[in-house]
């Protein structure tokens, strides 16, 4: 007998002409592009949690480009032209973002970030790339990019500390930005189904068949925004979890650190929400253990976010953690985004690669031009 009603199922469960699954950054913005193409069509979105259950409310809320180090890391794997083009992607992505939100909305800072370095090395490998780091993204911003950054001690770091500084990067408020996304997508007409878990998808002669644990939906077209968790419903897609473990501490008396700080080609971050540290990363430490779908924390990862506070970022300061937690990102044998058409009514927006704050929009609204192109 099924659980679900006649009413339920002929308000809820119809037909719809797009499916949307995932209600993170991506799915949002797809479901709002595509009604403005096509202000008519009936669009749901699946959501398996009672909030968005990847990265886009559990990040740091950086908005990010691209550290010095994480930089050169990339062009040791991907060829110059594509390494920034990604760059001007999530400049374009933030840019469209901050159009639709508003930044009062997302409480955008462009405070500018800062790249932490653990050791001289690395460092002084950095500066000698500078000018080249410079000139090659001179024509996205039109002006420097990155600069030495000789006063530590302004945020409260060691004397000893080497930092070079990223004009153009900001942070924002996860939460409102989220909580406003949402707002103008049911504003705009978007249905949202929360605790809607997709257990599989069958294609049927019309479009795709959504199932569900007690239900299912049909639709015309489908479109996955669910990143990783894609991987679960089409194993053959080059996208697999990458667990990002977070940590806040209790509010800290006299806080100099404002701004975002990257640290180790990216896999640690930090920055102040108010006057508070939140640190992020690790999984450079157990890339295998991090690649899982559970939401949890580590005690290894987690102690040694503790120790990092300790010994680099609040080296002469008390402080207490008040709370941590983790997001699952998505991440590929490539750092490009999986954004394309896998037959003539399914299509997948997926593997951000841990930036999805900054290029989510842009993913989002391009796979709604697909889709909607495919009619």
């Amino acid at each position: 007998m099924s659980t679900v009603s006649y009413w339920e199922r002929e308000s809820f469960l119809e037909k719809r002409d797009y499916i949307i699954v995932g209600s993170g950054i991506v799915g949002l913005t797809c479901a709002l592009e595509l009604k403005q193409l096509n202000p008519q069509a009936s669009i749901t979105i699946l959501e398996k949690g009672f909030l968005p259950a990847g990265a886009s409310t559990k990040n740091a809320g950086f908005t990010c480009f691209g550290s010095p180090s994480e930089l050169l890391d990339d062009l040791n794997h991907l060829n110059t032209e594509d390494v920034f083009k990604l760059v001007e992607n999530r400049v374009n992505g933030l840019a469209k973002l901050r159009r639709i939100v508003g930044d009062k909305n997302m409480e955008y800072k462009e405070y500018g970030s800062y790249e932490l370095f653990k050791d001289t090395e690395f460092y002084i490998k950095c500066m000698d790339n500078l000018e080249y780091l410079n000139k090659q993204l001179k024509p996205i911003f039109n002006q420097n990019t990155f600069e030495v950054f000789t006063k530590p001690k302004d945020f409260g770091l060691a004397k000893e500390s080497l930092l070079i500084k990223n004009v153009f990067e900001g942070q924002l408020n996860t939460g409102l930005m989220m909580k406003n996304l949402i707002t103008l997508a049911t504003k705009a007409g978007v249905e949202i189904l929360n605790g809607f878990t997709v257990a599989n998808i069958a294609k049927i002669n019309e479009g795709w068949k959504v199932l569900g644990k007690q239900t299912s939906i049909e639709t015309k077209k489908l479109i996955l925004c669910n990143n990783a968790f894609a991987s679960k419903l089409l194993p053959e897609l080059d996208v697999k979890p990458a667990r990002a473990q977070v940590l806040i501490t209790k509010p800290i008396k006299n806080l100099k650190i404002k701004g975002c700080f990257h640290m180790d080609r990216g896999y640690y971050y930090f920055r102040n929400v108010a006057n508070r540290v939140l640190l992020g990363g690790g999984r450079n430490l157990d890339f295998k253990a991090e690649e899982t779908f559970e939401m949890s924390t580590s005690v290894k990862i987690q102690e040694h976010l503790k120790a990092l506070l300790k010994t680099k970022i609040l080296p002469n300061q008390d402080f207490e953690i008040e709370h941590s937690w983790s997001g699952i990102m998505g991440m590929g044998n490539s750092k490009t985004t999986l954004l394309k058409q896998l037959d003539e009514s399914l299509f997948c927006a997926i593997r951000l690669g841990g930036m999805g704050v900054a290029l989510g929009t842009d993913v989002g609204q391009k796979v709604a031009n697909l889709a909607n192109s495919n009619r």
